[in-house]
């Protein structure tokens, strides 16, 4: 989106009253607010006019791709941090409001004309636009596109492109080739980032509300298959943005691991496995949290999920050390404030209205402790792929505190950020305001550091802020395995094989994970790589475990219970379940002498078990838990089919690691 209202959708059975209430709810202008500065707001920054232009120009050999993840950190191929100083540079996904003439410009937003093409290029050659982002210190472009413009084949018109006559005659998809082109020739690094459905202005009931609002989940992956193979051959292409600002629409909300079509959760992963597996391995996979749930209506339940189901329920792709969450942040909108003024506004504070210590605690719960908390499942970097505020005729103190407030916990948190937008239109110096550069119709530039941008000291203590730089360790990686509704089969190798046991739900770890722990009831799972490393896969065959074969006479580790144990010099990396009952498990074999054969049980039924500082995180929110320590690994399952009981995992074989 893009400094804008953010909410959609009712409840079934809500009144007539409430229908309009939405539907006329329209994107705010990216514009200042009227709300005045409270009690608890720190003062906006007077420095701005005396800040320079920060000294970060960014070249081509600065950073070797392709990008991963360590951890919290996002790295280059050479294992150094890249922290990601991004910006938006908007317009290929529609700047157009959804009523009138798409040709008159006071239809688009903010008046401001993309042409269905990156915005600016009317004005300015392409060339002093891009310079214009190094000099303000970014390194990466987050790019949006909509579905729509990869399957528009009308050229875009003379006057879209009257800066760069090159692009005369050439369809969106064309110039949006030679964006894409000239960006990582530049040196910076390109996210792609599918905004929108169709090309129009997100957001409201516009048919954008999710990646599946007016089109089929099949043409949304098709079309980023389409799009990450278009771009494999540049490898400063490193990620892909799958979708923006995921929320409800007029009558059902997006959730988080049901299972339905609604389940972003499930349709992310499933991207993002099919573009690593089928289009490029090497790119990241970026997922943004949920935007917005429920009614914008006082009494009725509501509010922005943002990453925190991250905690209970986090990603496990085919590759690890490929995923990155992401959320956005604007001043007027809260954590439950749809950003609406007037009719769907809520009593709910906005981000701007929260004291500095109360705004840092809510940025935690909604998406930094992503990063912050480490050997979790779901510890991954965070990008807050946007975030902005009103320039020059933003004069709301609250707005200015905000984005000081903001910056500050940007640099506390050295996380990586995209501002939202780089590029925008002025006329005599005013315009919409949000953009950090502006061209006029004669392609005069007003930039950030001109002298009179009160953002301008924020962005330079930001671009300039000192973080961590140079080598990242490799860590070890923790994985949640969730066959909740399906199979969660995160082994490559796994995924090329027949079905090893047609009918259940089946979960593996991904390839060079063990399994550490399973859940009593639930069917999660926890894999790692900790401490000594599983051996990756051999080429041999694994062997499904569906009896006791391999439990030596005298050596019943769980006396009265059915046992699945794996053969000496085997690990158990995967399990598959039937309902909630164990099903097989999934033994791998080991080089000779890795694995050890004296061993434990540890017995999860009657409470958790798992050791007096387990790292991991709780990969089975509300269940009991069982876990090896990080110098085990897992030999076997025993559970009971006695009465009462359902077939659930009630302890683990844990034998050590040589």
């Amino acid at each position: 989106m893009s400094g804008t209202v953010t909410v959609r959708g009712f409840f079934l059975g809500a009144t007539a009253a409430a229908v309009l209430l939405l539907t006329s709810l329209a994107p705010v202008p990216a514009a200042a607010s009227t709300h005045e500065a409270g009690a608890g707001t720190a003062a906006p920054s007077t420095a701005a006019t005396t800040a320079a232009p920060p000294a970060t120009a960014v070249n081509a050999e600065d950073w070797t791709p392709p990008l991963s993840t360590r951890g919290r950190w996002i790295v280059d191929a050479k294992g150094n941090r890249f922290k990601l100083r991004s910006g938006n540079w908007h317009g290929a996904s529609g700047t157009w409001k959804g009523s009138g003439s798409r040709e008159d410009d006071a239809n688009h937003h903010a008046g401001e004309n993309s042409g269905r093409i990156p915005l600016g290029l009317d004005r300015a050659p392409m060339a002093e636009i891009i310079a214009g982002f190094k000099e303000i210190g970014i390194n990466s472009v987050r790019l949006p596109f909509s579905n729509e413009m990869i399957h528009d084949s009308r050229p875009v018109t003379d006057g879209a492109v009257a800066a760069n006559p090159s692009l005369r005659g050439k369809t969106p998809l064309q110039v949006y080739d030679v964006v894409v082109r000239e960006l990582t020739a530049a040196g910076l690094a390109v996210i792609l980032n599918n905004h929108t459905n169709t090309t129009r202005w997100c957001c409201g009931l516009d048919g954008n509300e999710r990646w599946n609002a007016s089109q089929s989940t099949e043409t949304w992956e098709n079309d980023w298959l389409f799009m990450v193979r278009r771009y494999k051959d540049n490898k400063r292409v490193v990620g892909a943005d799958l979708y923006n600002e995921v929320r409800r629409d007029l009558w059902d909300d997006p959730n988080w691991g049901l299972g339905d079509k609604h389940d972003w959760f499930a349709a992310s992963q499933r991207l993002g496995d099919r573009i690593l597996t089928e289009a490029n391995p090497d790119l990241l996979i970026i997922v943004e949290g949920i935007n917005w749930t429920g009614l914008p209506v006082d009494g009725f339940p509501h509010g922005r999920p943002t990453l925190e189901p991250v905690r209970h329920l986090s990603h496990t792709l085919v590759d690890s050390g490929k995923l990155v969450y992401s959320a956005h942040f604007y001043g007027y909108t809260g954590p439950n404030h749809s950003g609406a003024t007037g009719l769907g506004e809520t009593s709910d504070p906005r981000y701007q209205d929260l004291t500095p210590a109360e705004l840092v605690d809510v940025l935690n719960r909604q998406a930094f402790y992503v990063a912050a908390e480490q050997d979790r499942h779901f510890t991954a970097p965070v990008w807050i792929s946007e975030f902005g505020v009103g320039g020059r005729e933003e004069t709301s103190a609250r707005a200015r505190a905000w984005f000081e407030n903001f910056v500050d916990h940007l640099i506390r948190t050295d996380a990586d950020f995209a501002y939202w937008p780089l590029v925008g239109w002025h006329e005599g110096r005013r315009g919409n305001g949000w953009a950090l550069l502006h061209w006029d119709a004669s392609g005069h530039r007003m930039g950030l550091y001109d002298g009179d941008d009160w953002r301008a000291a924020a962005w330079t203590r930001l671009i300039r802020a000192t973080g961590r730089t140079g080598p990242v360790a490799p860590v070890a990686h923790w994985s949640m395995l969730s066959p909740d509704h399906g199979d969660f089969i995160a082994s490559r190798r796994m995924r090329a094989l027949p079905d090893w046991d047609p009918g259940a739900r089946k979960a593996v770890c991904p390839d060079g994970q063990r399994l550490l722990g399973l859940a009593h009831t639930g069917n999660r799972g926890l894999c790692s790589d900790v401490t000594t490393g599983t051996p990756a896969n051999p080429a041999g065959t694994h062997e499904v475990v569906v009896d006791e074969r391999h439990v030596a006479p005298g050596q019943d580790w769980a006396h009265g219970y059915s046992k699945l144990q794996c053969a000496d010099g085997q690990y158990l990396a995967g399990y598959s379940v039937r309902g909630r009952a164990v099903s097989a498990a999934l033994c791998v074999p080991a080089p000779a002498g890795t694995l050890g054969t004296s061993g434990r049980t540890v017995w999860f039924d009657r409470g958790d078990n798992r050791g007096p500082a387990p790292q991991g995180g709780d990969f089975a929110y509300g269940h009991y838990k069982g876990q090896c320590a990080n110098d085990e690994y897992v030999a076997g399952i025993a559970y009971t089919g006695r009465l009462g009981s359902a077939r659930t995992p009630d302890a683990l074989y844990c034998r050590k690691l040589r």
